[in-house]
């Protein structure tokens, strides 16, 4: 402490920084002994520097102290001390970032469990929408969806709504797209680091068990949860579905039972998703995020990746390994 340098003394790229922690306000940064425990909060983005920063500390019209930094992959992150300020969500909106309280943040250091939903989650897609696409009923199917991904409508109504549409269609056509799923960028990152830290992750999803059984396959998950649409003798959808609805209730209670099964403390859990029917597994597990969520998931769950894709999951988690924590 003592001595003052100017925000020009910076590099512009973070992890070139040498003097952390500091103390940044307007350009004017003094370095410091600071020790922040576990608490405080980080910003991240693929495009995240000094100029960013900056912006990102003017707009927010108050001094921030800057812990430490680190990169995930191609993402930088910072570190910031304190309690994270009611705008910072807004400023970081304006500034295509992403932010995120580390408080209570399951450890890295510890098995955990991620529970995923699948579509426009784990991969890029609704898989629904992608069948009725292809067997023509899907303006009927698209308006239905995203009335139940608001929470205009009950789950297992449209649901059954949505598949009775393709009553007629071919398997095949669940085929051609399987052999094609698009894999939301940085899925295959996410499952692999997780791993390398004994960690469990499995899919509980409102789409098919036709695709996420694929995944598990793809990705060495522990478990898939979804609903299995009902086929004929002749490879035909009949245009119902086989057994339980995969619903928000359900979703919530199978990432309660897996955590029981593999003896992980719900502390230790994350749930991440995008629609209405997430919001219940996304408010008990230890970590809940909304991934590029529907308006109402990005307002009632406590966290959110906005702009990052789900490399920002293990920003987020990767604060948990930072050494001033």
């Amino acid at each position: 402490m003592g001595y003052t340098l100017t925000f020009n003394d910076l590099p512009e790229n973070i992890k070139n920084w040498q003097v952390l922690p500091l103390s940044l306000n307007g350009c004017e940064i003094v370095p410091l002994d600071y020790n922040a425990g576990k608490t405080g909060w980080i910003i991240y983005g693929r495009k995240l520097d000094k100029t960013l920063v900056s912006k990102f500390q003017t707009m927010l019209a108050m001094p921030i102290v800057i812990v430490s930094s680190w990169q995930v992959k191609n993402y930088q992150v910072i570190r910031i001390a304190g309690v994270m300020p009611k705008k910072a969500q807004s400023i970081a909106n304006e500034l295509g970032i992403d932010i995120a309280s580390i408080n209570h943040l399951p450890s890295l250091h510890s098995e955990g469990l991620l529970v995923m939903d699948m579509d426009s989650t784990a991969i890029k897609i609704e898989c629904i929408d992608e069948l009725a696409k292809r067997h023509g009923s899907g303006e009927l199917v698209s308006k239905i969806t995203e009335q139940a991904m608001r929470g205009e409508i009950d789950f297992a109504t449209s649901l059954r709504k949505r598949v009775a549409t393709l009553k007629g269609a071919d398997v095949a056509i669940l085929e051609s797209i399987k052999n094609k799923l698009p894999l939301m960028p940085g899925l295959t990152f996410l499952v692999k680091e997780l791993h390398k830290r004994q960690w469990k992750v499995a899919i509980v999803s409102g789409g098919f068990t036709y695709f996420a059984e694929h995944l598990k396959s793809k990705l060495k998950l522990v478990a898939v949860y979804a609903n299995e649409l009902d086929i004929n003798n002749n490879r035909k959808l009949t245009g119902k579905i086989k057994g339980q609805i995969v619903d928000a209730r359900f979703k919530a209670k199978t990432l309660q039972n897996l955590a029981h099964q593999f003896n992980i403390p719900i502390e230790q859990t994350v749930a991440i998703g995008d629609g209405a029917n997430d919001l219940m597994m996304i408010r008990i597990a230890g970590l809940g995020v909304a991934y590029h969520g529907k308006p109402k998931v990005i307002q009632k769950a406590k966290n959110s990746i906005n702009y990052a894709d789900l490399t920002g999951l293990m920003c987020i988690l990767s604060a948990s390994l930072d050494s001033q924590g």
